[in-house]
This record gives structure tokens, sequence and C-alpha cells, in this order.
């Protein structure tokens, strides 16, 4: 286990030091309160804007990586590993006043002065921030068992309440069962790198299930480069051509 965590601290780690600003445009969903701005920025990283306010989810990549981007109203942190938690990255943001929503996992990790800014939820917790229902998930590796990447209860997926719509942010998961059991999803992001999450099968055969109108693969590079999200793509729209999947540039060219 402890080998595991090592080798997927240093990825993420590996990962950050390569990021750059972000390579894709943005996308506006209508929603009953007014435009959501959907601002893909890197891997697991992105920004949302509704009413003014802007959310970072799993900022890194450093300041540059957000040029041209609102500063953050709200933060939301997944997990502990590098391509999620980048202290670095938060140091170089203005965060003055801003609320940090993290599992406790993640606040153990925090330099002291976000201690106060600190909105802490388990799985299934509930907090409303900037006027937005948040609901912390919960996001693991399938079998739940010692060793894994990922265990059950450490890190939060988080579902958003935007307006009259629902965006479901997964994390690093695999198709667990809470993912499947998601009801009336606008709005999904989900994860699909092996070995740490889950693979394009399994991503599309989860998202088959719980149907969200829209969804962008997202998190899809791994140990092995990048995963198949045209194949993703395919596979979900065989089965249900209601489904609409967004592939955006998550990566800088090289």
């Amino acid at each position: 286990m402890r080998l595991k965590s090592i080798l997927a601290f240093v990825f993420g780690l590996a990962f950050v030091q390569v990021q750059a600003q972000q390579t894709s445009s943005p996308d506006t969903l209508k929603t009953s309160g007014g435009p959501l701005v959907v601002q893909p920025i890197s891997h697991g990283t992105l920004a949302l804007k509704f009413k003014a306010k802007t959310i970072y989810v799993d900022p890194t990549g450093g300041a540059e990586a957000f040029k041209g981007v609102a500063k953050p109203d709200l933060i939301l942190i997944t997990d502990i590993h590098g391509d999620h938690l980048d202290t670095t990255t938060l140091g170089t943001l203005d965060t003055k006043g801003v609320k940090l929503v993290v599992p406790q996992a993640v606040a153990d990790q925090l330099p002291n002065k976000y201690k106060q800014q600190l909105v802490i939820l388990k799985n299934n917790g509930q907090s409303m921030q900037q006027g937005i229902n948040i609901t912390a998930l919960p996001m693991y590796n399938l079998p739940d068992t010692a060793g894994v990447f990922h265990p059950k209860g450490r890190g939060n997926g988080y579902l958003l309440e935007i307006g009259d719509k629902r965006v479901y942010i997964s994390g690093d998961t695999e198709g667990i069962p809470e993912m499947r059991s998601l009801k009336n999803i606008d709005l999904a992001f989900v994860s699909m790198n092996l070995p740490y999450t889950m693979d394009v099968d399994q991503a599309a055969d989860a998202v088959l299930e719980f149907q969200p109108k829209i969804v962008y693969p997202y998190h899809y590079r791994g140990t092995e480069g990048m995963s198949d999200v045209e194949s993703f793509k395919n596979q979900v729209n065989a089965k249900n051509k209601d489904i609409e999947v967004r592939l955006k540039e998550w990566y800088p060219k090289k």
C-alpha cells in the first residue's frame, strides 16, 4: 500500500510540473439561474463560472494555468495526490477569504494558513457554498481492499446543484455503485486512467448506467499514455445516442 501511494504521489507531482495554461475553449450550459461556463484546464483540473462566481476544482499547474480565468470564489479538492492537491499552486492563487471544500485527508495535509477557510466534508456530507449545494460522494478503487490507490472514504467526488442543473465530478474512482446509482445528472466529469482509476470500458459501462445528459471524459492520462476517449465516446453512443460525449483537449500539445 505504501509503495502504491508513493508511486501515485510521484506520478501526480510529475504531472503538475508539465502543466501549462488551459488548451481547450470553454463551454456554456444554460441553467435556470443563468449560464454555467465550463473551462477545462488540464487532467483533473477545471473551472466553473456561475453568477459571476468562479469555482476551481483540484487547482494545479500554477497561476499560469488559470490565465484568463477569474480568481476563485470557491475551491474544491478531491484527494491527496499531487495531481489534485497542489499546495504550490494554491500558494500562487489569490485565495484570501476563499472557502476550500475538502475531505479530512486533504485538510490534514494543508498548511495551517488555510485552516480557517476549510469546509471539511465526509462522503455523503453536504454544504451550501456561494449559493451552490455541494454533496461529497464516495470515490474509490474496486475491489476496496488494502493497498489500493484510492481507498473508500479518503477522497471525495462532488455533486453540485447549480441553478436547475446537477453536476457530477467523479474524482479518482472506478465505476462504483454510488456512481451507477446517480439520478438526473446533467453534466458529468468522469475519470479513466489505468492503473489509478478505471479503463475506458468500465467508464463507458458506468456512464451508460447513470445516463448523464452530457459527459466529459477527463483525467485520462495514465502510466501507459492517454486513454482512448474516442473509444469511450463510441461505446457510449452505440448504446445511447442521447448522451452527449464532449471530448476536449485536457493536455498541452508537446
